[in-house]
């Protein structure tokens, strides 16, 4: 009878000769980069020809850890990374120095108050227990910066959940904010792909004001679910005042380039539980969402 507790793999793992071919005798040709390993070959990989391998490993990475952090769905929070907390704004409003400084601040502290709002919905949905099979869901997932996006790891932490960080890299220098889980914070090249990874998992999603990047993502949201390449999912615009003072829906419709139903995609909200609420209307409503 065959011994089915020996082990089967006969080949070495990619780690053990990733190991040998680190400590290999040094000749002309062993030094010769054409002789390194495809996949320890940093110059190989990034070349302008392998884009399409490094597409497939930013997509492929964080699917693989949220699976082994057992995370169903996640509960999205888009916002602007440069609304502070209260204190924080009201300290910038001190010191301007101009009218127009003093008249941004101002828009800042007034707005600042979604901070707390953020945080406290975070708060919420992080609480919501596994499911029977022990994966999680409703996991807070923000773009890893400051401010908004802070504000929802911070609420996660709170409750001592974990939440997740998808940062990009920049020109600039940035770092992840503090209270987005370690393990699950993780560093994107391509925007595409950071954008599809905030949707793959989304069985909600919250977008507090912000700037171009909560546009480019909100609407691409907007787009996907008008045309039906995605489910419809419960879509949260907190503060109507300033949504409706940067867009104007309504003219949209007037002018025939969207459907007076296309404006019943999202929900306006001004509070945690309200947005809440919503959501949970939404799947008693609609059912369950399918599973990926």
């Amino acid at each position: 009878m065959t011994d089915t507790s020996k082990q089967t793999r006969v080949f070495p793992r990619a780690k053990q000769d990733a190991e040998s071919a680190r400590t290999a005798i040094s000749t002309p040709q062993t030094e010769n980069p054409a002789y390194r390993l495809a996949f320890q070959d940093m110059d190989f990989l990034l070349r302008e020809d392998l884009r399409p391998v490094r597409f497939q490993l930013e997509l492929l990475k964080p699917e693989l850890l949220l699976a082994e952090a057992n995370i169903a769905s996640t509960f999205v929070m888009y916002g602007s990374a440069r609304i502070p907390e209260p204190a924080k704004a009201k300290a910038m409003l001190d010191m301007a120095t101009d009218d127009k400084a003093r008249r941004i601040a101002q828009s800042l502290v007034d707005k600042s108050k979604y901070y707390d709002v953020a945080r406290e919905l975070a708060q919420m949905v992080s609480q919501c227990p596994p499911d029977a099979q022990g994966m999680r869901h409703y996991v807070v997932c923000s773009g890893g910066g400051p401010s908004i996006m802070e504000a929802a790891n911070r609420g996660a932490a709170d409750v001592g959940a974990e939440s997740i960080g998808l940062n990009i890299v920049l020109p600039h220098e940035q770092a992840p904010n503090p209270y987005v889980t370690p393990a699950l914070s993780m560093q994107f090249h391509y925007f595409a792909l950071r954008k599809m990874h905030f949707l793959l998992h989304a069985r909600a999603l919250a977008a507090f004001p912000g700037g171009f990047g909560t546009f480019d993502e909100l609407f691409e949201l907007l787009t996907l679910i008008q045309t039906g390449k995605i489910q419809p999912i419960p879509v949260l615009l907190f503060g109507r005042a300033f949504w409706n003072r940067v867009v104007n829906f309504e003219a949209l419709v007037e002018e025939g380039v969207v459907s007076e139903k296309d404006l019943g995609i999202f929900t306006f909200v001004e509070t945690a539980q309200e947005a809440w609420d919503v959501v949970q209307a939404f799947y008693a409503r609609n059912g369950e969402p399918e599973k990926m």
